[in-house]
């Protein structure tokens, strides 16, 4: 906490410094979405070049005086929670003045410049992430209050922690961790028993594009544990570029790439090439919006697709064919096509890239 307060301190100073001089006040920050900042490193995934461009954010600027006095505002927050070893959501700093904030999105992307301009990971910062994702299965943790939990027993998920860094005493006896693209799928699974059947294993879904705790948590658990982790995600770009932020993180959190990838992460499915073999009707196929051809010619160009020849062959199917489909799509062999027939396979002769 110490190293915490130093930075931030250090920041002040360098504002007070230029007021002294009577020159206007600026902060510094990387430029955290631009691909230019971006390298890829197979062990790691995306992240952010030492010597990136950055943009200032200048106090005597009309564009950008206010995002400079909102950055001292949450600056000053930081603070005093880190003083006082307290912790507050991101959604409990845009509740203290909506006004002022005018939107939770400004929230997000002034503490995710925070982080980055300091250096220091946004869970030391005392701002923690509203958690979406749950996790179910064989495992058990006990939380950093003490608080035991028992995924196992329970026949409803657990709500991923929301300070992933603070639980401990991880036990697993999971072959295999499951990462689930949507809530429908994961509960359709959870019902199943399907955790347990197969044999024994750990599900997670951040329900969608996954929040910092969830990804996280996934990280920790390879940490932990060693075991493959699995992704089922629907037939579709937006499912790609979700398992993708999974295995080799996002442009926007490169700078913490080293806490939040693990480059480990198999494509189990659901894959074009499967639709094919499994003779899914065409009628219970979705064509493709314009928005999903972007989206798809974009990851095609991304830099960690030419190290992955076997996803980039399942990636030019769907291009060809233009035609997605959710993993509901297996209930139009049966209805629970997924967990006793599909999955199971799957698992046993290998059916993952």
């Amino acid at each position: 906490s110490s190293e915490v307060l130093e930075a931030i301190e250090n920041v002040i100073q360098g504002v007070l410094q230029s007021l002294a001089q009577k020159k206007a006040p600026v902060l510094t920050v990387a430029n955290r979405t631009d691909w230019r900042n971006i390298e890829f490193k197979d062990s790691v995934g995306l992240q952010m070049i030492p010597d990136c461009t950055t943009k200032q954010i200048r106090s005597d600027c009309p564009q950008s005086a206010r995002r400079f006095a909102l950055m001292l505002k949450i600056l000053s927050m930081i603070y005093r929670m880190v003083q006082s070893n307290t912790y507050a959501t991101k959604r409990d700093i845009y509740y203290s003045d909506t006004l002022l904030f005018g939107t939770q999105s400004v929230v997000d992307q002034i503490i995710n410049d925070i982080s980055c301009m300091l250096k220091i990971p946004r869970r030391s910062l005392h701002v923690l992430s509203t958690t979406k994702g749950f996790v179910a299965g064989n495992l058990s943790y006990t939380e950093e209050d003490g608080t035991k939990v028992n995924c196992t027993c329970s026949a409803t998920a657990v709500t991923v922690p929301s300070n992933v860094q603070g639980i401990k005493n991880l036990t697993s006896h999971a072959k295999f961790i499951l990462i689930v693209e949507k809530d429908a799928t994961f509960q359709r699974l959870l019902d199943d028993d399907f955790f347990s059947k197969v044999s024994p294993c750990i599900m997670i879904t951040g329900r969608g594009i996954p929040d910092l705790n969830t990804r996280l948590l996934v990280r920790k658990l390879w940490d932990s544990f060693q075991i493959p982790i699995f992704t089922l995600m629907d037939a579709d770009p937006h499912g790609v570029e979700i398992m993708c932020v999974y295995k080799y993180g996002s442009v926007s959190m490169s700078f913490e790439a080293h806490h939040l990838t693990v480059p480990s992460v198999k494509w189990l499915g659901l894959l074009p090439s499967d639709l094919e073999r499994l003779n899914i009707c065409k009628d219970a196929l979705i064509p493709f919006t314009k928005q999903d051809e972007n989206k798809l010619a974009s990851i095609l160009k991304r830099p960690y697709i030419t190290c992955q020849p076997l996803w980039k062959k399942e990636l030019e199917i769907m291009a060809a064919s233009k035609l997605k489909a959710e993993i509901q799509v297996l209930t139009s062999l049966s209805s629970d096509y997924l967990s006793r027939v599909y999955l199971p396979n799957k698992l046993q002769f290998r059916g993952w890239l």
